[in-house]
């Protein structure tokens, strides 16, 4: 009964703690988005960064937790008067360049540009020599029975109509 007792105050414990944090991280974000010249940048910024936990989307259009810590520390950074390159840098610095939604063609990324274009070449490729085999086998298949092969037919033919 006891332990009960502890497990449920330590849930009432955890809950009240979260739920003042976030209105705290709620009204310091409030307090950064007064100011519209910072919003806008923070929405440029926000739209050339990925989501790391989406992938498919710009932290300005994703609602997972880490799109908006990420937001949140953009805020702050524009508020510490830092340009849109070194915030970018900083990124990329800390994540690397799959951070960024259209990342450099260089080495490294050479594969995320490319990646695509090779996959398709591969199937097309795959899909013609699969095409040309087929297309012999059919053939092979079409062909006319040699004279042997058309005497056993006609053997076996008439044996099954005798039966």
């Amino acid at each position: 009964m006891m332990r009960r007792l502890c497990a449920l105050a330590s849930l009432i414990l955890a809950l009240a703690m979260t739920s003042t944090v976030g209105a705290v991280d709620s009204a310091t974000e409030a307090a950064l988005a007064a100011d519209p010249v910072a919003e806008k940048r923070l929405q440029g910024l926000s739209e050339e960064l990925r989501c790391l936990v989406c992938q498919n989307q710009t932290i300005a259009d994703s609602n997972a937790e880490l799109a908006q810590d990420l937001r949140r520390e953009i805020r702050t950074m524009i508020k510490a008067g830092q340009s849109d390159q070194q915030i970018i840098d900083f990124m990329v610095a800390r994540y690397g360049d799959f951070v960024l939604y259209r990342p450099p063609v260089k080495g490294v990324t050479l594969l995320l540009w490319g990646g695509p274009v090779l996959l398709l070449l591969i199937g097309l490729i795959a899909l013609v020599r699969y095409l040309k085999r087929r297309a012999v086998r059919v053939a092979a298949q079409e062909a006319p029975l040699s004279a042997d092969e058309a005497r056993r037919a006609d053997a076996l033919l008439k044996e099954l109509d005798s039966k």
